[in-house]
């Protein structure tokens, strides 16, 4: 397979790159960049010395539209400009931003203040979760990778939703973030002085990950009520924890809900559901495609805590855009993303 990828530079590009590296399928690379023509790869980072020295090409419809999938890691709104110039009968299309992920026009402008992408291209965009639409992707053409927040929250959430053994109203979900959420281009946010040593809440009820969790539980689960969601940086490098609270209903155990999520994950390779509270953490998923999932369930309250986490650069960005891909044509799901996590 001949594979594109547009923004390689970013960290979601990194990630990209690490991984279709050893990927069976893949024969080339094609790195492209907005602004870095010609400069090799590695110059940019040194550790890719001997590895991926090819130069940045530039951002051409005719040298994409010979490739058999692009992905674009690029910041929201400039794929729903890149995209209907590539897309053929030829090309696939695996897009990390945001633009098409928000079916409803009126959503996408009001809550990532962008112009809504072109109508016929957003029809035919399917939402990419792995664990929940895969026959659709199978099928697909254009792919709207999910966000990395709601990967992390509707992989916990969605199989107690479908089932109605928690209640869909009121739920609270509290997630925290390393930076490299936050990309890679510098600002007051992300500087060291303002990170280390420091946790901060940001997006109060703004977050345009929000309408996505929502229109998924819509579109999964069957629900359409709205959530509570907060988001957190904190001082680490990446991964994600999202921790939920939501109301069991009526006689619904702990073990009802773990019974649940085995049920639903069992035979999904990258899906691990975690018995001791004391093996849920960042460190077990870092560098991989695997999303780790605890319940818990207190008599007390008569409410569930449902933490699941990622590492949101790998199952939150490029890890789950290759498992998109390997089922778009046909190959072995975890094709290219057997890794072993980096605990040290």
């Amino acid at each position: 397979m001949q594979v594109g990828v547009i923004g390689a530079t970013g960290y979601g590009g990194l990630e990209l790159l690490r991984f279709l590296y050893n990927h069976s399928e893949i024969e080339n690379i094609h790195l492209f960049s907005s602004s870095e023509n010609g400069v090799a790869f590695s110059n940019k980072y040194a550790h890719l010395r001997k590895i991926i020295d090819q130069p940045l090409q530039q951002i051409e419809p005719e040298a994409l539209q010979k490739l058999d999938v692009v992905f674009t890691s690029t910041p929201s709104g400039v794929s729903s400009k890149l995209i209907p110039e590539i897309l053929t009968e030829r090309v696939k299309v695996i897009d990390l931003s945001g633009d098409f992920r928000i079916k409803n026009a009126e959503d996408y402008e009001k809550w990532y203040k962008l112009a809504t992408p072109p109508q016929p291209f957003l029809h035919q965009s399917v939402y990419g979760l792995s664990e929940w639409n895969a026959e659709e992707i199978k099928k697909a053409k254009l792919i709207a990778n999910p966000g990395c927040y709601p990967t992390a929250v509707l992989l916990s959430l969605l199989p107690l939703l479908h089932d109605h053994i928690i209640d869909s109203e009121n739920l609270i979900i509290d997630a925290k973030s390393g930076i490299s959420g936050a990309g890679n281009k510098p600002n007051a946010n992300n500087h060291f002085c303002e990170t280390n040593e420091n946790i901060s809440i940001y997006k109060i009820n703004k977050h345009q990950h929000i309408p996505e969790i929502e229109q998924a539980m819509s579109m999964f689960a069957f629900t359409d009520h709205p959530i509570t969601f907060s988001t957190h940086l904190v001082p680490m490098n990446r991964g994600i924890m999202a921790t939920s609270y939501a109301k069991v209903q009526n006689g619904v155990t702990e073990s009802d809900l773990l019974s649940c999520l085995h049920n639903k994950y069992d035979q999904h390779p990258f899906i691990r559901i975690i018995d001791d509270a004391s093996k849920i953490s960042t460190s077990q998923v870092r560098g991989t495609n695997y999303c780790d999932i605890h319940v818990n369930v207190d008599e007390r309250t008569g409410r569930a805590t449902i933490i699941s986490v990622i590492d949101n650069l790998v199952k939150g960005a490029a890890g789950q855009a290759i498992q998109n891909m390997n089922l778009m044509f046909g190959l072995e799901e975890s094709c290219g993303l057997k890794q072993i996590p980096i605990w040290i």
